[in-house]
């Protein structure tokens, strides 16, 4: 048993017993039914509190209902009403949606289970009658006034209904349960025809069926079949039509057996409206949405004709969270109740349908698109009608909706594609500013898919070495030398080529792959500086090393720096990792200590695009800053020595000063122009990085200008 002792399964036991006495004939007392419906809650408790959920249990009771003569339509009806209604309560649980949902699911299996055991026993019945006719039939020469009472006694008596019809369908006996089943009188029976009992309904494969077995060539069918009342009320039957030869083997009758089935076609409509509709808002749900939606999108078959078009407008509620989380659960629902009102009465039509997918979302279904066009006039519509303020108890809300919009033809589409891509789409729209509505654009998906899968092998392609760094060199504006060098990486990817950092930085930021990506980095760096300052000693450049800043909230990222440097044996003073202004001003306590830790290390710290962020600069001297690097964009004012702009002047003129005073070095990013080289070092910039020195490019390149320096001859 799970977590149900024995007395809540006794107090329900009790209460599923009153509800079940005097809906079935069993040769029980009443005390006997409870002990057994007793046993029968064991294995409810452990369907509906079992993790996982299993309803196996559930569905073997409804089984054994019908094997302890519970076998009555009222006998499942109350049962699956006292499940629903009593159950968590008498069990001491509270209800909420997981239970509710848990609860649904012991119903239908309950259901599915009394069904399944009550066909098996009903269709034995209507056997062993179809047996006894034939019996009756066949012996007739041996003993055929025992036979024929016995077939009178059981057509007769029969709680199924029967009907004997010649082979041209005329309708030759009927006995009382079939005339009450039609409800029609003898009278009424006599001369009728099987066809007068045809119904709009049918399905044309009935009727062929039907005149397959007048020729002989079934001898059987089964059907689940609806008749109409001459009082317009309908019955719903299991209708069994077997075929009587004669001694030549002819076909000589039909028989029907059918059973009234009608309360048990009610409780599975019941039972499948719930199953497809919202509970809490009363409409349709996605299960039910994708089965109108494949429906749809069913293509027509005749080729003249234009294909058919579908419109899909996925909504999703802007701030509801907040009303939810705010104002509580009861508020969202009643809210999400009248907003689904308004969408129910703003969509309406036979080819439309509104559904709620979960949660505050809801999606639209257009059939038979006329274009993007009405897609658009019904999200407008949409808008307009939530606009106007909710009032939910004293609370008066505003809401409002996100839309996104899919229109396309139905050929080669499936639903989840389109789900899929009206999804995609609302989240479009939410981004660029919610109350408003996006239409799906196949390039821009096409993009977002192209940087997903990127992401996506960017994991793979640093195990297989794909990622490569090149260098580009910080070159002194005194004496034109190199004196550092910047380390860029680079992926060599397979199929895309060789890609910029502005193709993956972003998203291995995004996914966290910056960290290991970034490891990395800096470990190729190191080497390659260490391999410089073997070689060239103190004439080797500095290594800097740009440092993202999900990198510095890295918890390892000072042990990571320190093991790399022991690793390659580089001192400490030949690395400086670059942060931007924006990351690093904004760093907390936590990450500004492991950058302290880092410089107390003798690692240089550079703050990277200075002069773009909103830097505050009385906090500036209290990080753990060697160097500045000013924006490129602020070169473009100094790249004509007849024509410098004074403000793009002035303005790192001021920089230079301020970091100056701060004890800081400066190096200017950007330099294109020996004009602006020249500028930066009447400044009193110490350095210059830009492509009038060099591109980023491999190690080799930046040797041959450490191991020449008549190269720098041509920067003079």
């Amino acid at each position: 048993m799970t977590d149900v002792d024995g007395g809540r399964r006794r107090d329900f036991a009790a209460a599923w017993t009153q509800a079940l006495v005097g809906t079935s004939y069993v040769p029980m007392t009443g005390a006997e039914v409870e002990e057994q419906l007793e046993g029968y809650t064991a294995r409810l408790a452990d369907a509906l509190l079992g993790r996982p959920q299993n309803t196996e249990g559930a569905r073997e009771v409804g089984s054994d209902l019908v094997s302890a003569h519970f076998t009555g339509a009222e006998s499942l009806a109350r049962t699956v009403e006292c499940v629903g209604e009593r159950m968590l309560p008498l069990f001491g649980l509270t209800e909420t949606p997981e239970l509710r949902s848990r609860v649904s699911a012991v119903q239908a299996a309950i259901s599915a289970g009394f069904m399944q055991a009550a066909r098996k026993r009903t269709l034995d019945e209507q056997e062993a009658i179809r047996q006894a006719v034939l019996d009756a039939r066949d012996s007739v020469e041996q003993a055929l006034r025992t036979s024929e009472a016995r077939f009178r006694a059981i057509f007769s008596e029969a709680a199924i209904g029967i009907g004997v019809a010649d082979t041209e369908g005329r309708i030759l006996e009927a006995n009382a349960s079939l005339r009450r089943i039609l409800g029609r009188t003898s009278e009424e029976m006599n001369g009728l025809m099987v066809h007068d009992l045809m119904e709009p309904e049918d399905s044309d494969s009935i009727w062929r069926t039907h005149e397959e077995l007048i020729r002989g060539e079934r001898e059987q069918y089964r059907v689940e079949k609806q008749f109409s009342r001459p009082d317009g009320s309908k019955s719903w039957t299991e209708l069994i039509v077997s075929l009587v030869r004669g001694e030549d083997g002819l076909p000589l009758y039909q028989v029907a057996m059918m059973e009234d089935v009608t309360d048990r076609k009610r409780l599975q409509d019941r039972l499948r409206h719930q199953a497809l509709h919202d509970p809490l808002t009363g409409l349709p749900n996605r299960a039910l949405f994708l089965e109108r939606i494949t429906e749809a999108l069913r293509e027509d078959p005749d080729p003249d004709e234009a294909p058919r078009r579908v419109a899909l407008c996925y909504l999703d509620l802007d701030g509801f969270k907040v009303i939810n989380d705010s104002l509580g659960h009861h508020v969202g629902d009643d809210l999400l109740v009248t907003v689904a009102q308004r969408l129910a009465a703003t969509v309406n039509g036979a080819d439309r349908m509104v559904a709620r997918m979960g949660g505050d979302e809801f999606v639209i279904l257009i059939e038979g698109s006329q274009g993007t066009q009405q897609a658009i006039d019904v999200a407008d519509r949409v808008l307009e009608t939530l606009s106007p303020t909710i009032r939910v108890g004293n609370q008066e809300l505003s809401v409002s909706a996100s839309i996104g919009i899919l229109e396309r033809p139905v050929t080669g589409q499936t639903a989840s594609e389109l789900m899929r891509d009206a999804d995609v789409t609302l989240y479009w729209a939410k981004a660029e500013g919610k109350n408003q509505w996006a239409l799906f654009d196949t390039e821009r998906n096409a993009s977002e898919v192209a940087q997903f899968r990127l992401s996506a092998t960017m994991p793979a392609a640093l195990e297989r070495n794909e990622f490569y760094v090149e260098y580009q060199p910080l070159v002194g504006l005194g004496q034109y030398r190199v004196s550092g060098v910047e380390a860029l990486v680079r992926w060599w990817h397979p199929e895309l080529g060789r890609l910029g950092p502005d193709r993956f930085i972003g998203l291995a930021e995004e996914t966290g792959m910056i960290v290991p990506l970034g490891r990395w980095v800096l470990r190729e760096a190191c080497r390659q500086a260490k391999a410089w300052q073997d070689e060239f000693g103190r004439d080797a450049p500095f290594m800097s090393v740009n440092l993202a800043v999900r990198q510095s909230r890295d918890p390892n990222i000072v042990s990571d720096v320190a093991g790399i440097l022991e690793e390659t044996g580089l001192d400490p003073a030949m690395l400086q990792l670059e942060l931007t202004e924006s990351a690093i001003m904004s760093t907390a306590d936590e990450p500004l200590e492991k950058l302290r830790a880092l410089a107390r290390m003798g690692v240089r710290i550079a703050i990277d695009d200075f002069g773009t962020g909103y830097s505050n600069l009385a906090y500036l001297k209290h990080l753990p800053v060697h160097e500045l690097k000013i924006a490129g964009s602020f070169m473009e004012g100094l790249a004509d020595g007849g024509n410098i702009d004074p403000v793009d002047s002035r303005i790192v003129g001021t920089l230079v000063d301020l970091s100056h005073t701060l004890g800081l070095t400066v190096t200017a990013e950007g330099v294109e122009t020996r004009a602006q080289a020249e500028r930066m070092s009447e400044i009193g910039c110490e350095t210059g990085q830009g492509w009038f020195f060099a591109k980023p490019d491999a190690p080799g390149t930046i040797r041959g200008l450490l191991a020449s320096p008549e190269e720098n001859a041509r920067w003079l």
